[in-house]
C-alpha cells in the first residue's frame, strides 16, 4: 500500500517568483490591522481594562437572553454600558462592567455595584446563580496591559538575536519582519470583529511566536546548507529550492495543528474561543509568512551564495601559499 503524500518529493513551486505581489499584500494587511487597532482599538477584558466581571448561570433556562440581561443591567444608574456575552453552556453569561475614576480602590463601591446589578437580573430571573466575581482595578489592568506589551516585545527581540547569533543579520531581520507580520495581522483580527482581549490572548500571541519562529528557522537552516552545497547556483533558485525541500514538513505541522484546533473554534467553550481562534489564524499566517516573508527578505538584504563559507585569514593564506597550493 503506498503512502498518501500531501507534497510529492518532485515539488518544484516557484515561490519567489510572486514575491513582490505577496510582499506587497502582506504590508497592506499589516497597515490594515494596526489602522484597525488605532481607530477601533482592542476590546479589553477585565486584566487590561478594570472594572467587574460576574459570571452567572441561570438555573433552569435553556439559553440566557443576553439583550435582554444587557438592556436590564444597562438600565441602572450606576453601570454604564455593559459587556454581556454568553460565557461556557449557553444558560451562562459574563457581565463585564467598569468602574468610574472616583470608585478606584474602593472595594465597597464595587460590592455595592455587583449586589445591585445582581438584585436588577433576579427581579426577572430568580434562579440565578453567581458563578464568580472578578474585580480589577484600573492600575492594577494598566500594569498588567504594559507588563503584556513587554513581553511581546521581549519575545520578539530575544528571536532576532538567537537567529543573528546562528545564521547572519539579515537571517534575524527576515526572522522578526516575518513575526511582526504574524502578530500584527492576528491583532488586526480582534480589533475589527472586537473579541475580547485579555491575558489568554498574550498566551496564544507568545504560543504564535513560538511557532512562526520553530518554522522559520527549519527554512532558514536548509537555505544555510543549500547556500554550502550549491555555491553557483542563483539565490532566487536557491531559495526556492529550500522551501520546496521543507514544504512537506510544514504542511504536515501545520495541517495536524489547524486540524486538533478546528473542533476547539467550533464546538469548544466560548471562554476558550478568542484563545484558539487567535492560535488558529496565527499558525495559518504563520505558515504564509515563513514560505512568503522569510525567504524574500534574504534577497533583498543581500545575502550571497558565499555568506558561509569560512573567510580565509591571512596566516591561512600564507600557509597555503608556503605549501605551493597557489
Amino acid at each position: 500500500m503506498r503512502l498518501l503524500k500531501l507534497v510529492p518529493d518532485d515539488t518544484n513551486i516557484k515561490f519567489l517568483r510572486w514575491r513582490v505581489p505577496f510582499f506587497t499584500v502582506s504590508i497592506l494587511l499589516m497597515i490594515a490591522s494596526w489602522a484597525l487597532v488605532a481607530m477601533n482599538g482592542l476590546n479589553y477584558g477585565v486584566d487590561f481594562a478594570g472594572g467587574q466581571e460576574i459570571r452567572v448561570t441561570l438555573v433552569g433556562e435553556t439559553e440566557a437572553p443576553v439583550a435582554e440581561l444587557r438592556e436590564t443591567v444597562g438600565a441602572l444608574p450606576e453601570v454604564g454600558d455593559p459587556v454581556i456575552q454568553r460565557f461556557g453552556a449557553p444558560n451562562q453569561v459574563s457581565i463585564r462592567v467598569g468602574l468610574p475614576p472616583e470608585a478606584e480602590g474602593d472595594d465597597a463601591f464595587a460590592e455595592r455595584m455587583t449586589e445591585s446589578i445582581v438584585t436588577a437580573l433576579r427581579a426577572d430571573h430568580p434562579n440565578i446563580r453567581i458563578d464568580g466575581v472578578d474585580s480589577v482595578s484600573g492600575k492594577v489592568s494598566g500594569e498588567f496591559r504594559n507588563q503584556a506589551i513587554y513581553a511581546l516585545l521581549a519575545a520578539m527581540l530575544a528571536v532576532a538575536i538567537y537567529i543573528w547569533v546562528r545564521f547572519e543579520w539579515q537571517f534575524g531581520v527576515g526572522a522578526l519582519f516575518a513575526l511582526v507580520h504574524d502578530v500584527s495581522l492576528t491583532l488586526g483580527m480582534f480589533a475589527l470583529f472586537q473579541l475580547e482581549f485579555s491575558l489568554q490572548i498574550i498566551a496564544a500571541i507568545l504560543a504564535i511566536i513560538g511557532y512562526s519562529l520553530n518554522d522559520t528557522i527549519v527554512v532558514y537552516d536548509r537555505v544555510r546548507e543549500n547556500l554550502k552545497k550549491y555555491r553557483k547556483m542563483p539565490l532566487p533558485e536557491l531559495l526556492d529550492l529550500s522551501v520546496n525541500e521543507t514544504l512537506a514538513r510544514t504542511v504536515m505541522t501545520s495541517l495536524t495543528l489547524l486540524i486538533a484546533l478546528l473542533p476547539l473554534v467550533l464546538f469548544g467553550p466560548d471562554s476558550l474561543f478568542g484563545m484558539t481562534l487567535a492560535i488558529f489564524v496565527g499558525i495559518f499566517v504563520g505558515t504564509y509568512s515563513s514560505v512568503y516573508q522569510a525567504g524574500p527578505i534574504l534577497l533583498w538584504t543581500g545575502v550571497r551564495s558565499d555568506s558561509f563559507i569560512p573567510k580565509e585569514s591571512a596566516a591561512d593564506r600564507q600557509e597555503r601559499v608556503a605549501r605551493g597550493e597557489g
